[in-house]
């Protein structure tokens, strides 16, 4: 393990301190006041400066981040809501921004983006003749249930984990389980992710998903980079005009903005020969970044969400199985994954601190080997969304 630029064993460590807790660990803590109040929430060290906590209660999702004093993970005025405070399906469906808030917001399981409805007739209930979806879905306001945390030795070198299974179905409806763990190894920047995703129902049930991973202030502030391995830019939610007239391109991101219209952006990215796509925020005056890798076989899809709002700001690296069209896009062209009775998919994600110039310019070298992103602040979409049939 590296420790304060010394590599011990495990031995060495444990003649240092009387439990490991003292540099790095996890644990178990219920948050006490307000709207939060009832939240279990596990806090992460890991024994470099990186802090991050975890909320069981709500869909085992990343709250605050933090690495020697800075702030990674957005916290928006809604704060970490109790779940069971939550009107998911009120104010036409947007009631899930009531508590949309921290670095990880899961997104799914079987619905992502704008309000929708299908047709209910696959649950083979009469009553049920379509399945309203609010925005972005049920998972992120559903408790865990937590099966484990804790930490793992290998020889000299320790784990910390933790591991839940998160339910959300009804009867005549879905029955969807999310497996969740979330691991990064002592002495370093690295947090795992990995999910489960299946159907434990008899009915075929569509499944989609969306990581809203959500940058926050100091990492994002005026003169902050984008790096993206972009090989096409597929979509932008405003028109090219609307872009120039608030005087931001998706490369280099500005302070926080009066009046200032959310744009989100869809591209195509290109992967590494392994498979990964290296996605980056970076500070260059500050010496940080954060860099969240995904695989383009599980999620070939690609947002970039700029919400410079003054008290809202913060901005979103989106990895996703579907384009940004939505539910009835994906339903009307073949797109929407289905899965049978005991089917599932995983996914897999990594989110890492950049610290220093050295591992910026380290991870910039690397995204610009994969593609080389458009030069330009305010690229022309192509409108080319590639069919995602036989990539999902």
């Amino acid at each position: 393990m590296r420790l304060y630029g010394e590599d011990l064993s495990r031995r060495e460590v444990a003649r240092r301190a009387g439990t490991l807790g003292q540099f790095a660990g996890v644990r178990l803590m219920t948050l006490a006041d307000g709207a939060e109040r009832g939240v279990r929430m596990l806090e992460f060290r890991s024994g470099t400066g990186l802090r991050f906590t975890v909320m069981v209660d709500r869909c085992m999702d990343i709250a605050d981040c933090d690495f020697r004093g800075m702030s990674f993970g957005w916290n928006s005025p809604a704060g970490f809501k109790h779940p069971g405070l939550m009107e998911y399906e009120g104010e036409g469906g947007l009631g899930w921004l009531r508590g949309f808030s921290g670095l990880l917001a899961t997104c799914g399981l079987d619905h992502i983006l704008f309000m929708d409805a299908e047709p209910g007739d696959r649950y083979g209930y009469a009553a049920r003749e379509t399945v309203d979806h609010s925005i972005h879905g049920r998972a992120a306001y559903l408790p865990a249930r937590l099966t484990g945390y804790g930490e793992r030795w290998e020889g000299d070198r320790c784990f910390l984990w933790a591991e839940g299974v998160i339910a959300q179905a009804a009867v005549f409806a879905e029955d969807l389980r999310l497996t969740r763990r979330i691991e990064i190894e002592a002495g370093t920047n690295d947090i795992r992710l990995s999910d489960r995703v299946e159907n434990r129902g008899f009915a075929p049930t569509p499944h989609m998903l969306l990581y809203h991973i959500n940058v926050g202030h100091p990492v994002i502030a005026e003169g902050a980079r984008y790096l993206a391995p972009i090989e096409d830019v597929v979509w932008a939610g405003h028109a090219e005009d609307r872009y120039r007239a608030q005087g931001v391109g998706y490369r280099t991101l500005p302070g926080p903005r009066a009046d200032f219209a959310e744009q989100v952006w869809e591209y195509e990215m290109a992967a590494d020969p392994s498979g990964e796509v290296p996605v980056a925020v970076v500070n260059d005056a500050l010496g940080i970044g954060f860099e969240v890798v995904s695989r383009k076989d599980q999620m070939p899809c690609h947002y970039q969400w700029q919400n410079f709002q003054e008290g809202l700001y913060c901005m979103g690296v989106e990895p996703s199985t579907n384009h940004v069209l939505g539910h009835g896009y994906a339903r009307d062209n073949a797109e929407m994954i289905v899965l049978g009775h005991g089917e599932g998919r995983s996914y897999d994600v990594t989110m890492r601190v950049l610290d220093g110039a050295a591992e910026i310019a380290a991870a910039e070298r690397r995204i610009a080997g994969i593609a080389r992103q458009p030069d330009e602040d305010y690229p022309e979409p192509s409108g080319d969304f590639r069919s995602l049939t036989g990539r999902t």
